[in-house]
């Protein structure tokens, strides 16, 4: 199987476009679009509009989001926080979602149909989405939100080492949000009258969260799926706890991976609480390993059976258990 993930720098990509030229008066007409924008909203479409660099479309794209975010919900966008969610964070309604799209489309000179929409559900999804369409790239699996009943019913991990409280998953990363609601076991041992978030749970956390994306996110092979029963813990790098967490606080974790080649998975990892930075992880290393995907039940003699259920699982070194590699 060939890498799921390219890191290499000689990976080729469409080039962007030539811009079409720049004139004064499109100077003009751009600075009455953007009128209430920021001033680096619009110096950030200019830079776009003369270059045709893709690297100036993120503020371009929040700048616009912001326009049409009610103002005491634009601190949100100060951090660009992709796992911003449009409807449920922003307030952004689908009448409101079809004026910023109207506004980047005369901004960045470009079209985008009704139906492409349907699968934007965070801010990541927009930025995401337009960076493709410009660069000529083909578009990403939208994201997937996946509720606690999901998480749970298809996680190797359950309550009360579950920690989890929702997820979503793209094909390139996946986000997870958990409260420590101050009755988890651990808590009461640690510390005496002063309970704190092991760190070691933290990592377990995003390992969890890794595991999950391999489940519910990772390329595989036409025909097999990843066996939950076959992810472990080989090891991880470069952890630093940054902050005490305590009951009350809410981690929003986040894990990209790195590098993936069967039957190993690397992943970047990081926790956050608000905008402070709680854990983060270099490199979280899994190993995996397939089984046949089975398929849809069908019915034989008034019963059903599943195609596949019979799969044979794909070898892979035998690992220690999922568990956090980092002592509190």
């Amino acid at each position: 199987m060939s890498d799921a993930v390219s890191t290499s720098s000689t990976t080729s990509k469409p080039l962007t476009p030539t811009p079409k030229p720049f004139a004064p008066e499109d100077e003009v007409s751009l600075r009455e679009a953007l009128k209430r924008c920021s001033p680096s909203t619009f110096e950030a479409a200019v830079q776009f509009r003369k270059t045709g660099n893709a690297e100036h479309v993120p503020a371009v794209v929040i700048g616009v989001i912001e326009r049409f975010v009610e103002p005491d919900l634009r601190i949100k966008l100060k951090d660009a926080d992709d796992d911003l969610r449009l409807i449920e964070d922003l307030g952004i309604d689908s009448l409101t979602m079809m004026e910023i799209v109207i506004l980047v489309e005369d901004v960045l000179t470009m079209t985008i149909n009704n139906d492409e929409l349907r699968n934007l559900r965070t801010v990541g999804d927009v930025k995401t989405f337009i960076d493709c369409k410009i660069r000529g790239l083909p578009l990403p699996r939208p994201t997937k939100f996946i509720p606690i009943e999901h998480i749970g019913s298809v996680m190797p991990v359950q309550p009360p080492f579950l920690f989890l409280n929702e997820a979503s998953v793209s094909s390139s990363a996946a986000n997870g949000k958990y409260k420590i609601t101050g009755q988890e076991f651990f808590l009461q041992g640690h510390f005496k009258d002063n309970p704190v978030m092991p760190a070691s749970i933290m990592l377990e956390a995003l390992g969890q969260l890794a595991v999950l994306y391999l489940l519910e996110g990772a390329p595989t092979e036409p025909g097999k799926a990843v066996s939950a029963q076959m992810i472990f813990f080989t090891g991880c790098e470069g952890v630093r706890a940054h902050r005490v967490c305590k009951p009350g606080d809410i981690l929003s974790l986040s894990i990209k991976p790195k590098r993936m080649k069967m039957p190993l998975a690397t992943f970047e990892g990081a926790i956050r609480v608000g905008q402070e930075k709680a854990v983060i992880a270099e490199e979280i290393t899994l190993t995996y390993g397939f089984v046949d995907a089975v398929s849809a039940p069908v019915t034989i003699n008034g019963a059903e059976h599943l195609e596949g259920a019979s799969a044979t699982e794909t070898t892979v070194p035998s690992p220690t258990p999922l568990r956090a590699a980092i002592t509190a």
